[in-house]
C-alpha cells in the first residue's frame, strides 16, 4: 500500500502535530513492508526527518508555501496532482486545517481537537471562520477519520456531524524508550548546569500562547503560591513565543517574584526527558486540549502531574494527576502548595502516572492506522463514506 503523509503543518518540529507526525512515522517504519510512505516535508524541515531517511521517501517541498493560506492553497492543488502523480493508495493529511476537497486517492484525516469551538479568541477571525465552517465540509469529503481521543471523537460528530461510529480513536502513544524514568539526580545536574536550574521547580511544558494555555493564571497562583508559603521553588515555562505570548511576559515582568519565573523558550525534543526528570512537578492548566502530550511524557519519566480537566485532559490523565479548575486561581495555588510539601502525594501521583502512562503506546496504536488506511482504501472503490 502506497501511503502518502503531509508534514507541512508541523511549525519546525515546535507543535503537538509534530511529535505526532514523528511518533507515527516511527511507527509505520517500524511495521516494515505494510506500506510504503511518501512523505510530504518542507524544505528547511527535512532534516527533521534524518531518523528515516533512506526508509521512507521525502518529497520536497517549495520552502515558498509553508505560509497558512498558499500551505493551504498546495493542499488543494499541487499535493492533489501529485498523490496521482505518485500513485498514492491513501493520503493521510494529520491536520483538519489542511484536509483536502478532491480526492486523486483514498483520504485519511486525524483530528486532534476542535478547539475553535471550545476556547474563544483562540484565532483571528479568519482562521476561527475556517476552523468552525470550512472544515466541517471538509471533513465531510474524508474516508476516514482518525480521532485522537474519544473527546474529540464526540465534538467531531456534535459540531461535524460525523458519526462516532463512522471515525477511529486511536490515542496517541510516547517513545517509552525515552520517556522513563532514568536518574533523576543526574538530570537534576544537568539541569542546573545547563539552564540554571539549581533550586526544585514546578515545569510547564507548552507554547506560550494566550488564552488558551492559561499562563497567565498559572503565574497568578504561582504568586499566590509563593506569599503563602514563602516557598523557594521555581516556576520554569519551556515553549515558543505563539498568539498572545507578549501578555505572558508581561504578567511574569509584574509578578513580585519574577526572579522565580524562567522562560526557557523551545525545548527539543531530546532534552525533554532530562527536564521531566529533573522537575519536582509537572503543572499543565490548559483551557482546551484535545489529547496532551506533556502530562503522559512527564508521568513516564517519574514526575507527579497537576493537571486540567479540560478537552480531553481527564480522559488522558485519569486518575493519575491532581485535577484542578484552570480557571480557579486559588485552587491551583492549593494544589502547588500541596504538592510542593507533601513528598509522599508527589510519590503517590509519581506510581500512578507510571501506571497511567503505559496505556500510549505508539507500537501497538500503528497497527490500528495501518487497519484505518485499509479500510479507507476499500471504502473509496466500495460504499461512500
Amino acid at each position: 500500500m502506497r501511503v502518502g503523509l503531509s508534514t507541512t503543518m508541523i511549525q519546525r518540529g515546535k507543535s503537538g502535530v509534530a511529535q505526532y507526525v514523528f511518533a507515527l512515522v516511527r511507527a509505520l517504519v517500524a511495521e516494515g513492508e505494510a506500506c510504503r510512505l511518501h512523505l510530504f516535508v518542507l524544505e528547511e524541515d527535512l532534516a527533521l526527518f534524518d531518523f528515516v531517511r533512506g526508509q521512507v521517501a521525502l518529497v520536497t517541498v517549495p520552502e515558498r508555501v509553508r505560509p497558512a493560506v498558499k500551505n493551504i492553497l498546495w493542499h488543494q492543488g499541487t499535493l492533489v496532482a501529485l498523490a496521482r502523480q505518485f500513485g498514492l493508495d491513501v493520503l493521510h493529511i494529520p491536520s483538519y486545517r489542511r484536509l483536502l476537497w478532491r480526492k486523486p486517492c483514498a483520504l485519511v484525516a486525524t483530528i486532534h481537537d476542535l478547539a475553535p469551538f471550545h476556547v474563544s479568541g483562540k484565532y483571528d477571525a479568519a482562521r476561527m471562520f475556517y476552523g468552525k465552517v470550512v472544515v466541517r465540509h471538509l471533513a465531510r469529503r474524508q474516508d476516514a477519520i482518525i480521532a485522537i481521543s474519544t473527546n474529540t471523537a464526540r465534538d467531531v460528530e456534535r459540531f461535524f456531524g460525523i458519526p462516532m461510529a463512522r471515525q477511529t480513536v486511536v490515542l496517541n502513544g510516547i517513545d517509552h524508550g525515552r520517556f522513563s524514568p532514568g536518574n533523576p539526580a543526574e538530570a537534576r545536574l544537568q539541569a542546573a548546569a545547563r539552564w540554571e536550574l539549581k533550586t526544585p521547580f514546578f515545569l510547564y511544558v507548552s507554547r506560550l500562547e494566550h488564552p488558551a494555555k492559561n499562563h497567565v493564571r498559572l503565574l497568578e497562583a504561582f504568586n499566590a503560591f509563593k506569599a503563602a508559603t514563602g516557598s523557594p521553588w521555581l516556576m520554569v515555562l519551556g515553549g515558543s513565543d505563539w498568539h498572545g505570548a507578549e501578555s505572558i511576559h508581561a504578567a511574569a515582568q509584574a509578578s513580585p517574584f519574577r526572579a522565580d519565573i524562567r522562560f526557557l523558550g523551545f525545548v527539543a525534543d531530546a532534552d525533554l526527558p532530562t527536564l521531566y526528570r529533573a522537575a519536582e512537578a509537572f503543572v499543565y492548566p490548559s483551557l482546551f486540549e484535545g489529547f496532551g502530550f506533556p502530562p503522559v511524557e512527564a508521568m513516564a519519566c517519574g514526575c507527579p502531574v497537576i493537571s486540567s480537566a479540560r478537552g480531553s485532559l481527564a480522559e488522558v490523565v485519569g486518575q493519575a494527576a491532581m485535577l484542578v479548575d484552570p480557571e480557579n486561581v486559588a485552587d491551583m495555588a492549593k494544589a502547588l502548595e500541596l504538592v510542593a510539601s507533601n513528598a509522599a502525594r508527589r510519590s503517590e501521583l509519581v506510581s500512578a502516572g507510571f501506571e497511567n502512562a503505559r496505556r500510549f503506546d505508539w507500537r501497538r496504536n500503528a497497527r490500528t492506522v495501518l487497519g484505518v488506511y485499509d479500510r479507507a482504501l476499500r471504502r473509496r472503490w466500495g460504499a461512500s463514506f
